[in-house]
């Protein structure tokens, strides 16, 4: 924390005389919240349901359980472990005749409509969900199935907006990387889930957009197979990431301090993983990849490297061919990844087009695990995966936020990368999902895991 403490000491001296010292610019990127001409509409922050209404309405609890051809009744348990002010809660998704809905902390619904605007408009129903005060819980029951939700955790009120689409109405929701979206000032995050029409639960914790407001989940089940969970970061994680990011910043000269957002105060509310923050800017890290990537393709040249697709198809020679990595098997080669196709695993070389073969599906994610984690040059780097979590991470360049995430998770779990249940046969799964067909009671912890 002595990085930080610096940082905070100096800004408080530049506020009492900054006649005298000189303005101390901050490391990290600072949020302006703006209005609805702000707001950027992208396929990461909108969630697309069908045109239901040219008005909002309400679903009252006791007219929903009166339709007895929706199923569900699944209660959820918010438990306040956050020491800052006041938390809000909000669920939304996606309903069984692919509507955007938010559930109300008394079961109720709210169907919020666009009114046929291609503007995004504000909702204004009460949708938010307050929590109690630190140490205590709420309990909200989903009277209905959703798919595509979330339920987001804020300090302070987070603003939603509906947007007429094409094919009907669109729920803009917060942007991590529009410094300049309405919510862009709050502290706020996120847990997925989908509650299926078989009453089955999967839901999910994820760092691999960003960390914020910390959340721990955990789920108990009827069937008698014992409570799952998943406790994720510390309550301490968004400032100790971000000081770990100032640090790597200062010794590689790459602004990974900028990854993180901070508000107007200069606080840091959460850290963007490299991918993400590329929508800020896209340049940073261009060519952190570069002298690497060139590295491993002239290594492969003339060294063979061993894929474990970990299917029933073994392991798969491949190796470098003029500009090409081709593997046996595979229907297709695999060009150089540049630093955005490494950060995404989902683009360039990585990208899985339809046609794929098994082999190939089998050795994108562990081609790219291997990119993310550093991993192809070390000893024992020529078969992948195969070297121990212990050697993740430890040569440069590599993905220090990957890094970092992991180095404070409680229990380890928690993706920081798409392809982060890549590990050697028999390996910890970095996974946040809790799934079953069979769910009792969902127990989400805001601000802090369970001890």
């Amino acid at each position: 924390m002595r990085t930080l403490a610096i940082l905070t000491a100096l800004i408080g001296a530049v506020s009492a005389a900054p006649s005298l010292i000189p303005r101390v610019s901050s490391p990290f990127s600072i949020a302006k919240p703006g209005g609805i001409d702000d707001i950027i509409i992208t396929a990461n922050n909108t969630l697309n349901g069908t045109y239901h209404s040219p008005t909002t309405t309400v679903s009252k609890k006791a007219a929903i359980q009166a339709r007895t051809a929706q199923p569900g009744h699944l209660p959820i348990q918010i438990v306040n472990n956050f020491s800052g002010g006041q938390v809000n809660a909000y669920i939304s998704g996606l309903d069984t005749d692919n509507r955007v809905v938010f559930v109300r902390g008394d079961g109720s619904l709210v169907y919020p409509s666009s009114g046929g605007s291609s503007v995004p408009v504000p909702i204004s129903s009460a949708i938010n969900i307050p929590l109690p005060a630190k140490g205590n819980s709420i309990t909200v029951t989903l009277p209905i199935v959703l798919s595509s939700a979330r339920i987001y955790f804020s300090e302070g009120n987070l603003q939603f907006f509906m947007v007429k689409i094409p094919n009907g109405d669109g729920l803009v929701q917060p942007s991590p990387t529009n410094l300049q979206d309405p919510s862009a000032g709050i502290n706020w995050g996120f847990v997925e889930l989908t509650y299926t029409t078989g009453l089955a639960l999967y839901a999910n914790i994820s760092y691999v957009d960003f960390v914020g407001m910390i959340l721990s989940m955990s789920l108990s089940v009827t069937d008698g197979s014992g409570t799952q969970i998943t406790r994720g970061l510390g309550a301490s994680a968004v400032s100790q990431v971000c000081q770990g990011l100032v640090q790597q910043g200062s010794q590689d000269g790459y602004p990974w301090s900028s990854m993180c957002v901070a508000n107007s105060a200069g606080t840091p509310i959460r850290a963007l993983s490299p991918g993400d923050y590329s929508a800020i800017n896209s340049a940073a890290f261009q060519n952190y990849w570069s002298a690497y990537v060139d590295q491993v393709w002239s290594h492969y040249t003339s060294t063979p490297l061993t894929i474990n697709t970990q299917t029933s198809a073994g392991n798969v020679n491949c190796q470098v061919s003029g500009s090409t990595l081709n593997c046996q098997g595979d229907n297709r080669g695999y060009a150089k990844p540049t630093a955005g196709d490494i950060w995404g695993c989902n683009s360039g070389p990585f990208a899985i087009q339809a046609g794929d073969n098994s082999i190939h599906s089998a050795v994108v994610p562990r081609l790219c695990a291997a990119f993310v984690r550093s991993t192809l040059l070390i000893a024992g780097g020529n078969v992948q995966p195969g070297v121990s979590q212990s050697q993740y991470y430890t040569v440069n360049p590599t993905n220090h936020y990957s890094r970092l995430v992991h180095q404070f998770e409680v229990d380890g779990r928690g993706y920081a990368f798409p392809y982060d249940d890549v590990n050697p046969d028999g390996s910890e799964n970095a996974s946040g999902t809790l799934a079953s067909g069979a769910p009792n009671v969902l127990t989400v912890y805001v601000g802090a895991p369970p001890s």
